[in-house]
């Protein structure tokens, strides 16, 4: 029997196996799915959101249980892994709220009064969601997914990342305990093959994938020809953008704490900071400070701060690119051997900020999601505009300044899925979260997330005069 094994990052040792599904099981999940869908797409609104509002509080009682689990699974500090629990309940209980509210994006949409006929239009669930979720926010990149979907009528299989199956088999428990009918929301411990397979032979419905460019150009090609939707979200290169009117110290600790919180293992954390020239050297000494004073260590100790990556070659890949920069003439401003926790081979890695950077070197240009950040000072709006640009992905991007106008107009001309104005590395469930370019395609959250879920079906009823 094939079998999936969590190797923690703490100690190197595994820490969850699990089987693998079988042929058998994968089927009959889809059965179920497809049956049980059948009966839950006509389960009043209300029902449904009283079932998600359960199963977030049972997820909420295990907080602390969930915490450890996540900080032994993937690595992060055990002083913050609780805070995902709740991010997952502002998320699932504002679709809740949404999906049930006047006006809900899920409601009819009806058509100006036309003498002697009815129309309108019905939002109508595509049936089953197949949600591949990964591993750095395991609970809140699959809640993002599983939610809304369940809220709009469809029946869900979650297949999460290997690194993190105990957040699987949570979330579906949390949810059937909370009195959802069986078949509507399964997990499966899938090999990759198996999860391609799923999509291949076109037995769901809807494709919901987080993770990387390579593994979401694999979800497209196994999609192709087979009518699915697909909604990819696949990280990104985000930029920073400090202007000479910013508040600098509010700048610098949020930068910091964007570009290196979950040790940089963030879709959305930031990965480029370009400075105002005059503000450039006063905001690099701040940020040379601040960095200096993560404590690195195991995740399980309270007093860390900067846990390790999800594994040791992860480490490894941006400690290559920061040698590779150096060599090419960036400077390093943080001692690794103040570290003492730092060792190349090792998922444990000092943080590191970079100057004298330019967009021809990987650390720049290609996804690091790790532990560094490159700081390039630059003349006017003009060029911080370009070099935020200047990028395969389109996630995120952050301007820090006092003029919202200002902001406002940048933004409008950032070719980016979200811009933010003062604060960076969030994601608000009322606003659309999407991508443009090599960050993916399709939207969760907010409103029209749940236009991705469903599908039009128009109604033109003609009366009949008596």
């Amino acid at each position: 029997m094939q079998k999936l094994q969590c190797i923690s990052p703490i100690d190197n040792r595994v820490y969850v196996e699990r089987p693998l599904a079988t042929e058998y099981e994968i089927q009959n999940a889809l059965g179920s799915a497809r049956s049980a869908q059948l009966a839950w797409r006509l389960v009043p609104m209300a029902e449904r959101v009283e079932l998600v509002r359960a199963a977030v509080a049972n997820l909420q009682k295990l907080k602390n249980v969930l915490a450890e689990e996540i900080c032994w699974q993937m690595g992060r500090p055990i002083t913050y892994a609780g805070g995902e629990i709740d991010g997952l309940a502002e998320r699932a209980l504002y679709m809740a709220e949404l999906a049930e509210s006047d006006g809900s994006p899920l409601q009819d949409i009806s058509l100006p009064e036309k003498n002697g006929y009815t129309r309108f239009i019905r939002r109508e669930p595509l049936g089953t969601s197949l949600v591949i979720a990964p591993w750095n926010y395991p609970y809140l990149t699959a809640i993002n997914a599983v939610v809304p979907a369940l809220l709009a009528g469809n029946s869900v299989i979650l297949k999460h990342s290997a690194q993190t199956p105990l957040c699987a088999e949570r979330l579906v428990d949390a949810f059937s305990e909370a009195g959802l009918p069986a078949g509507v929301f399964q997990y499966l411990h899938l090999g990759h093959r198996d999860a391609e397979q799923l999509i291949i032979r076109g037995n769901v419905q809807h494709v919901a994938f987080t993770g990387s460019v390579a593994g979401g150009a694999a979800v497209e090609s196994a999609a192709a020809g087979r009518f699915l939707t697909v909604g990819l979200e696949l990280g990104g290169k985000d930029p920073a953008y400090v202007r000479a009117d910013a508040d600098l110290e509010y700048a610098v600790d949020s930068v910091v704490d964007g570009a290196f919180f979950n040790s940089g293992q963030s879709c959305c954390g930031i990965e480029r900071l370009y400075v105002h020239r005059s503000a450039y050297d006063e905001v690099v000494a701040r940020a040379v400070q601040k960095i200096a004073q993560y404590h690195l260590g195991r995740s399980d100790e309270p007093d860390t701060t900067l846990g390790p990556l999800v594994r040791a070659s992860a480490a490894d890949f941006v400690r290559d690119q920061i040698d590779e920069a150096v060599a090419q003439g960036a400077h390093a401003h943080i001692d690794e051997g103040a570290f003492a926790l730092d060792c190349r081979g090792s998922a444990y890695m000092a943080p590191q900020l970079l100057t004298n950077v330019d967009h021809d070197m990987r650390v720049m240009n290609e996804e690091s999601f790790g532990p560094v950040l490159g700081v390039v000072p630059v003349r006017d709006d003009e060029e911080a505009l370009a070099l935020m640009n200047d990028s395969e992905y389109g996630l995120t991007a952050a301007i820090y300044s006092a003029d919202e106008q200002v902001a406002l107009h940048l933004g409008d001309r950032l070719r980016t899925g979200t811009v933010f104005l003062n604060r960076c590395d969030y994601l608000d469930p009322a606003l659309a979260w999407t991508g443009v370019k090599n960050s993916g395609r399709g939207c969760t959250l907010s409103g029209i997330g749940f236009e991705h879920l469903t599908r039009a079906k128009s109604f033109n009823f003609k009366l009949q005069r008596g």
